[in-house]
Parts: structure tokens; sequence; C-alpha cells
């Protein structure tokens, strides 16, 4: 009997301490577990989408504007000397950095081995100087332009002709044939004619302001042209190339898969 009563004494001593346990959680608040620690990724706020699906004379385009502001530009050309020459390799070199990109495409005419024909400035170094010949070729169809951005975001396409060095000047590629010059289509073009390709350029609406687009189907330079002066509201533009067109829209999933580009111009949400 006596072990009988040492054995409840205790089991009662038991569920007094449990208690007692039970209460002390209900005075004492229950610690937070420690947060997790946030990957470097999580820390990048994933960049919106600045590129649209529009249609104009019956054709189909993409359309991504960049802001002033808003947005920063850079170019890109190659890794270690070596031409990264496609959107997927251009990914990969970004890493991290490609979370807040919105959008990049293949920016202007290059030579076999993907360099740039034409002027070509990278973060204010100047790689590759004007290109005044003559030539045959689009972007021998005088007058062909340049693309330029300042330190401070500012844009602008000008003729090659027009185009004067300076300081100021961080990233520029050349390319041609103008498409639009003051609100007044290249002189060369026609209406509409019959060699159509898939093409992108990009068109300045003011200096805070620029349209890169690419046409979603074969087009004319001619309807090209007018998409950035009458639907873009662009009076200058400047075709960067065709066939080879390629867009990396990466809010909306797609990446252009050719393999043999040269220079590329990207567009990122502004670090905040």
């Amino acid at each position: 009997m006596a072990a009988i009563r040492s054995s409840r004494r205790a089991a009662v001593t038991a569920l007094l301490l449990a208690a007692a346990g039970g209460a002390a959680w209900l005075l004492w608040p229950r610690p937070e577990p420690a947060p997790a620690p946030r990957k470097l990724d999580d820390l990048l706020a994933p960049a919106e989408g600045a590129c649209e699906r529009i249609e104009f004379e019956g054709s189909r385009f993409t359309a991504c504007r960049y802001r002033r502001g808003e947005d920063r530009i850079a170019l890109f050309l190659d890794l270690g000397g070596r031409p990264l020459r496609s959107l997927a390799a251009l990914d990969r070199h970004l890493g991290l950095r490609a979370e807040t990109l919105r959008f990049a495409m293949n920016a202007g005419m290059y030579d076999r081995s993907g360099r740039p024909i034409g002027l070509y400035i990278e973060d204010g170094t100047e790689r590759r100087a004007l290109n005044t010949r003559n030539a045959s070729g689009n972007f021998h169809l005088k007058p062909n332009g340049v693309f330029t951005v300042d330190a401070d975001g500012r844009v602008a396409v000008v003729t090659s002709e027009d185009y004067e060095a300076s300081d100021t000047i961080r990233w520029a590629t050349q390319s041609g044939p103008i498409l639009v010059i003051d609100g007044r289509l290249h002189p060369r073009f026609s209406e509409n004619g019959t060699s159509l390709h898939v093409r992108n350029g990009v068109g300045v609406a003011d200096a805070d302001t620029a349209w890169f687009a690419i046409s979603d189907e074969p087009v004319s330079f001619g309807r090209f042209a007018r998409l950035f002066r009458d639907r873009l509201g662009c009076p200058n533009a400047l075709f960067l190339d065709g066939a080879v067109s390629s867009l990396w829209d990466r809010p909306a999933g797609r990446i252009d898969a050719y393999p043999s580009l040269g220079p590329m111009i990207a567009v990122f949400g502004e670090d905040r």
C-alpha cells in the first residue's frame, strides 16, 4: 500500500509540474523562431513589365518603353573579350542582376565575329569609332544614325553626320538606316515596299523617353518607320537590325533564341 501511495504522489507531482509549465507559457510569450536568412535575390525587387503588344496598320509589334528616372540602360557586348552572342548568354552573364531586368534586345549591326561595325560606347569607353564609310547594305543606307544615352540617362537619336563626341555620353550604338528624322521618314523608303523582314529599332519621344520596338511578323521599312512616328510618337528613330531581331521580355517570360547576335541593350528598373 505504501508503494501505491508513493506512486500516486509521484503522478500527482508530475501533473502539477506539467500544469505549472503550461501556466508559465500563459504568463510569458512563447519565443518567436529566428527568421531564416534572406537570399540576395530576395532583396531585389522583381522588374515590372515595360513591354506591350500592339497592332499597327494590320501588323503585330511588341513595344517596350524606357523612362528616365524609373529605368536605366546598359549596353553589353562581351565577357573577357569573348562576345556574348545571345540573349541566353546575357542572362547567364547578368546572374542575379537579371531580377531587375525589364527587357533587352539586339542593339546594332555587327561583323561575323559579333563586333559592332559602327560607333560603340560602353559605360563611357569608346570601343569602336564612328563609321562614315560609303558601302552597300542597310547600315550604309545614308543617312544612318546613332542612339545615345548620357550620364544622366537622357536619350537621343541623331544622324551620324550630326553626332558630336562628348564626355557626357555613357552609352551609344550606331546603326542604319535612320527610320525617322525630325518627323520625316527616311527619303529612300517607299510607303510599303516588298522587302519584308522581322525588324527592331529604337525611337526617342523626348529626352526622357525611348521606345524599343520589334515586329512580330515581317514588315516593310516604311511601315516600321511609321510605327515609331505615328503610333509611338517618336520624331526620331533608328533601325537596329532585321531578320536577327530578338527580344528578351523577362517579366512576360519571352526570350528569343537567335544564337549569333552582336551588341545588346538592356533596360533595368532603377535602383531604389
